[in-house]
């Protein structure tokens, strides 16, 4: 798992870092000291998690969440200085998933960031092991990663959960509805047109011709299905 710290101070950074391989040892540091780091490191590195502290990134603490969900969906935690309601409540309408007060709680730090990786990524998150080889096409579901004929594919957390369930489900078609309420939640589920504009962002990353599709295929009025690429 990646996970990108935004704080200016080194000995924060090392301290959430030091709390987090408390318990997922295996996991990546991101680190950036400043907003314009941190959002460049977001937007071309993909992590799985964001920590920001609002108070590094200077006036711009909760424009930076804003920008970071203008392209992802990734889990964002903000930092606040001790208790501060503005920023809290600014911070979470501008997308942050939740907040954590400093100085930070190891013991609180932990439980807020295991309850919203398991709203996102289920009941039974853990690190998937598991890759496959499809012709040109490989996914690592461990590392969260994808490559086509050997380079990396760059997507974005919401772009990847649906190109991996449909690749663990393999030649299935896949409802709009199942779809929908497994990789964006029950609130969507009857907006089956909010796919469309990822199916086709995922067509053009995989170089999957969008007007002759060999992987990403479609069951007009139904949903879609994977098909292993030659």
């Amino acid at each position: 798992m990646k996970v990108l710290v935004v704080e200016s101070s080194a000995d924060e950074t090392e301290r959430i870092f030091c709390y987090i391989q408390l318990r997922w040892a295996q996991c990546t540091l991101l680190c950036a000291a400043d907003g314009a780091k941190g959002l460049e490191l977001a937007e071309n590195e993909s992590p799985e998690l964001v920590i920001l502290d609002v108070a590094s990134c200077g006036k711009n603490g909760l424009e930076l969440v804003s920008r970071i969900r203008s392209f992802s969906d990734v889990p964002l935690v903000i930092l606040t200085e001790k208790e501060n309601e503005v920023i809290e409540i600014s911070g979470l309408e501008m997308g942050a998933d939740d907040y954590v007060r400093k100085p930070v709680s190891a013991v609180e730090l932990l439980a807020r960031l295991q309850a919203l990786l398991r709203r996102v990524y289920g009941a039974g998150f853990k690190q998937d092991q598991a890759s496959v080889n499809m012709g040109k096409l490989k996914v690592d579901f461990g590392a969260r990663e994808v490559q086509v004929s050997g380079e990396r594919v760059r997507l974005t957390p919401i772009e990847y959960d649906l190109l991996a369930h449909l690749v663990r489900n393999e030649g299935k078609v896949l409802t709009h509805a199942a779809l929908l309420e497994k990789v964006w939640g029950r609130d969507y589920v009857d907006e089956p047109d909010h796919i469309k504009k990822y199916i086709y962002r995922l067509r053009s990353k995989l170089n999957d011709n969008s007007h002759n599709p060999k992987m990403l295929l479609s069951e007009r009025g139904i949903g879609y299905k994977f098909v292993r690429p030659i």
